[in-house]
C-alpha cells in the first residue's frame, strides 16, 4: 500500500514510546477529531506498551482496528542502544593504512568533561576488531591503488572469524567514488548473508573520515536490533487486525518506510524529540506565534530547539551520547533533565539533579512502584504542584511516598524543611534547563525575550512559567495536549530524506554542482518511487553548505547559483557570528537535497467558543511566598476564549499546567492555552 495514498480506512494512529511513557494519538482524517492515551513504556519490549497504547486509545473512539489506515511511529530504539553501548558487535573494513582513525578521533577536550584532561571513551569498534583492504581512491575520485581481490577474501574470512554480527566499510574518499566500497559490501553480503553490512556511501557520502565512519559503524551497530523490532512491530499489528503502512520517525523531522528505515536506522537515533519540534510548529503557528523556543520535558530528559519563522533548522553537527552522528537531524539541544530526574546530594554536601533518572520502573516515588529516591516529579507533588490523580483519574500520587523520598534523600542531608528541599530541587532543574535555552539562543545570536516558549511533555507545563521568569520571556503557548505532542507531531510530519554529497575542487563551477545535483536528484527520484509518492507531492531543497578557506566547520545555505552563493554565505555568517570576512575565498564543501512527500497531515482542529472557565475544586500550593489555595480547572470543560488568572492548576489526562500567581491564561482557537505574565 502506498505510504502517501489516504486509504478507505480513515484513522491515523500515531505512537511515540518515551523512557516513561507512550503516547498514543487517533485521528479521524476526515474530521480531525483526535483522541489521546497513555500508558506506561515497556523497556523490554517497546511494542508490547505500542499495542497496548493503540488498544486504549480505540477503546476511548470507540471504534474497530480495521479501520486503521496509517501507523506513525517515534521510537528510541537505536537511541537507547548507542547511548547504553549496547548494539551488536561490529567489525570496520577500512582502507590499508587507516586502521586507526576511530582511536585518533579528534584533538578537542569535551570542557564539561574535564578542564585540563580528557580520557577518550571507548570506541564502539576496537582496534582488533578493524580490517584492512587494499586500495586507494584519491580525493577528485579517480583510483590511485585498485582494490585487491585477495586482500578482500582475506578480509571477509577476518569477519567470519571475529564472529561479529554487522560490519560498516568505510573507505578513504569513497563519497567521491564509491565503486570499491560497494565491492567490498557485496563480497561481505555474498559470504556472510546472515550479517548486517553497512557501507558508508549508503549512509552519509561525505568529507571527515572519523565522523563518517562513526556513523556507519552506529548504523551497522544498531541495525539488527531495529530491523528486530521493526519485524515484531509488523507482525503485532497484523495480529490486531491493523492492515497499514508503518511510517517512522527520522531525526530529521521527516517520516519513512520501514523498508528505509532497516537500511538506515542510526537516521531515527532522534526521532521522539524531533516529532515534538513538527508538533509545536503545527500548533504555534495556528496560534499566531511563528518565533518560538520549544522545552521538551519528559520522564527522562528535555529537549530545547529554537525556531525562527517557522523554519525546523537542520543540522549535521548533532550528537548521540559520546559520539558525533552528522545525519541531518532537527537542530536541538538535550539534556539529562525530566520528571524522573534523580535529585541526590553529592560527596560535597551539594544538591544535585539529574541525569540519572527513574525511569519507568521503579519510576518516581510518589508513583507507587517501589521507587524511594526523590525526583523532580515527587518535589513537584510535596509542592502541591499536581492533583490527587492523572491519566484522567487512573493513576492515584502516593504523597506521602513523594514526601519521605524529598525529606530522606534531600531535606535530612541538608538540614532543610522539606518544601524548602523541594523548591531547591526543582530550581536547580530549571537552571539546568535554561543553560541549554541560552545554548540554543543567547549563543546563536538570539534574545530569548523575543520568542514564546512552548513547553510540552507529561512535565513541560509543570515547569513553563518558572523557565519565562528565568529568561525574562512574557508569553507562554502550552499545546491543546502537549503530553502527547510527540505522538501528535507524526501526523503532521511529512515523508522526508536527504541526499547528500561533498565535491571536490573540480566540482566548485556551476556545471560541476549541477551535475552532482543532478546525481542527488536521481537518488530522490528512486526514493519517491520506492515510498509511492505521487509526483504532484514531490518537493526538493537545493542545499550547500559552506565555509571560508581554513575554517573546520560550515554553513548551510540554499543553493542560488556559484555567483552568488558566497554573498549568501556571508549573509548567514554575518547572521549566526555578528561578522563576515570580505575579501576571503570561500569554499562549497557538501551539497544537500532535501526531499520532502506531502503527506497534507494536520493536528490543529478548531476549539469550540467557552462559556467561561469554572473551576473544578481547590487544592493547596506551596509557593515561594507562601501557601495559596489555587483553583483547579479541567481543561476539556474550557473553550475558546475562556480566562482565568492564577494561581490555578489547569488538569488534563496527558498534562498539569501550572499558573503562578500574578500570571494570566487565555485558550486560543486552536486549544492551546496563552500564558501571560
Amino acid at each position: 500500500m502506498s505510504s502517501t495514498e489516504m486509504p478507505a480506512r480513515d484513522l491515523l494512529v500515531a505512537v511515540d514510546i518515551g523512557g516513561t511513557f507512550t503516547d498514543i494519538t487517533l485521528q479521524d482524517a476526515a474530521t480531525g477529531q483526535a483522541w489521546t492515551a497513555k500508558t506506561p513504556s515497556t523497556p523490554a519490549d517497546p511494542s508490547e506498551a505500542f499495542l497496548t497504547g493503540v488498544a486504549l486509545a480505540l477503546e476511548a473512539a470507540g471504534l474497530p482496528a480495521q479501520r486503521i489506515g496509517r501507523v506513525l511511529h517515534g521510537t528510541t530504539v537505536a537511541t537507547n542502544l548507542i547511548l547504553e553501548g549496547k548494539g551488536a558487535r561490529t567489525a570496520l573494513v577500512t582502507t590499508a593504512g587507516f586502521r586507526h582513525v576511530l582511536e585518533i578521533g579528534r584533538q578537542d577536550i569535551p570542557r564539561a568533561a574535564n578542564l585540563y584532561t580528557w580520557v577518550k571513551p571507548a570506541r564502539p569498534v576496537p582496534p582488533e576488531r578493524v580490517v584492512e583492504v587494499a586500495e586507494r581512491i584519491a580525493a577528485d575520485g579517480s583510483v590511485l591503488t585498485p582494490l585487491d581481490e585477495a586482500s578482500l577474501a582475506e578480509a571477509v574470512a577476518a569477519c567470519r572469524a571475529m564472529g561479529v554480527q554487522a560490519v560498516a566499510v568505510c573507505l578513504l574518499h569513497a563519497f567521491t567514488n564509491p565503486a570499491h566500497e560497494r565491492r567490498v559490501a557485496a563480497a561481505l553480503r555474498e559470504a556472510l548473508p546472515d550479517l548486517a553490512v553497512t557501507a558508508s556511501s549508503e549512509v552519509l557520502p561525505v568529507v571527515r573520515e572519523y565522523e563518517r565512519s562513526l556513523a556507519t559503524i552506529l548504523n551497522a551497530q544498531v541495525m539488527p536490533a531495529v530491523s528486530t523490532y521493526v519485524g515484531r512491530l509488523e507482525r503485532r499489528l497484523a495480529a490486531a487486525a491493523i492492515d497499514a503502512p508503518l511510517l517512522l520517525m527520522k531525526s530529521n523531522g521527516g517520516v519513512a518506510g520501514a523498508a528505509a528505515i532497516r537500511r538506515a536506522p542510526a537516521v531515527t537515533a532522534l526521532s521522539g524529540p524531533a516529532a515534538g519540534v513538527v508538533g509545536a510548529r503545527a500548533m504555534a503557528e495556528a496560534a499566531g506565534f511563528p518565533d518560538f523556543i520549544t522545552v521538551d520535558i519528559g520522564g527522562t530528559s528535555a529537549d530545547i530547539c529554537l525556531m525562527k519563522g517557522g523554519e525546523v533548522a537542520l543540522t549535521q553537527r548533532g550528537r548521540v551520547g559520546d559520539w558525533p552522528l552528522p545525519l541531518p537531524m532537527v537542530d536541538m539541544v538535550t539534556i539529562g533533565a525530566g520528571g524522573g530526574s534523580l535529585a541526590r546530594v553529592t560527596a560535597a554536601g551539594a544538591l544535585a539533579v539529574g541525569p540519572a533518572s527513574a525511569g519507568a520502573m521503579p519510576g518516581p516515588a510518589c508513583y507507587g512502584r517501589g521507587g524511594t529516591q526523590a525526583t523532580v516529579t515527587d518535589a513537584h507533588v510535596v509542592l502541591g504542584h499536581l492533583p490527587p490523580r492523572l491519566l484522567g483519574g487512573r493513576m492515584a500520587l502516593d504523597v506521602a511516598a513523594a514526601e519521605a523520598a524529598v525529606r530522606c534523600s534531600v531535606a535530612e542531608p541538608l538540614g532543610m524543611g522539606l518544601h524548602e528541599a523541594a523548591r531547591g530541587i526543582l530550581a536547580i532543574a530549571d537552571s539546568n534547563m535554561v543553560g541549554a535555552v541560552r545554548v540554543v539562543s543567547v549563543e546563536r545570536g538570539h534574545d530569548p525575550r523575543d520568542f514564546a516558549l512552548v513547553p510540552f511533555g507529561g512535565a513541560g507545563p509543570l515547569h513553563g512559567c518558572a523557565l519565562a521568569d528565568l529568561l525574562g520571556i512574557r508569553t507562554v503557548l502550552v499545546p491543546p495536549s502537549p503530553g502527547v505532542l510527540c505522538a501528535q507531531g507524526l501526523l503532521a510530519a511529512d515523508l522526508k530524506a536527504e541526499f547528500s554529497r561533498s565535491l571536490h575542487a573540480g566540482e566548485a563551477g556551476d556545471a560541476g554542482v549541477e551535475a552532482a545535483f543532478a546525481a542527488l536528484k536521481a537518488e530522490a527520484t528512486a526514493w519517491f518511487a520506492e515510498e509511492a509518492v505521487p509526483p504532484a507531492a514531490r518537493h526538493t531543497r537545493r542545499v550547500v553548505l559552506m565555509r571560508y578557506a581554513g575554517q573546520g566547520s560550515e554553513l548551510a545555505v540554499p543553493w542560488s547559483g556559484a555567483a552568488r552563493a558566497p554573498a549568501a554565505f556571508g549573509a548567514a555568517h554575518h547572521a549566526l557570528y555578528g561578522f563576515e570576512l570580505p575579501g576571503t575565498a570561500v569554499e562549497m564543501v557538501t551539497l544537500r537535497l532535501e526531499a520532502t512527500g506531502a503527506l497534507a497531515g494536520t493536528i490543529t482542529a478548531p476549539r469550540p467558543p467557552g462559556t467561561g472557565a469554572a473551576p473544578i475544586g481547590h487544592h493547596r500550593v506551596h509557593f515561594v511566598g507562601g501557601s495559596r489555595d489555587a483553583a483547579l480547572y479541567d481543561r476539556g470543560t474550557m473553550g475558546a476564549g475562556d480566562r482565568l488568572s492564577g494561581p490555578a492548576i489547569v488538569t488534563q489526562l496527558d498534562a498539569t499546567t501550572l499558573v503562578p500567581p500574578g500570571w494570566s491564561v487565555e485558550m486560543e482557537a486552536n486549544g492551546a492555552l496563552v500564558l501571560r505574565r
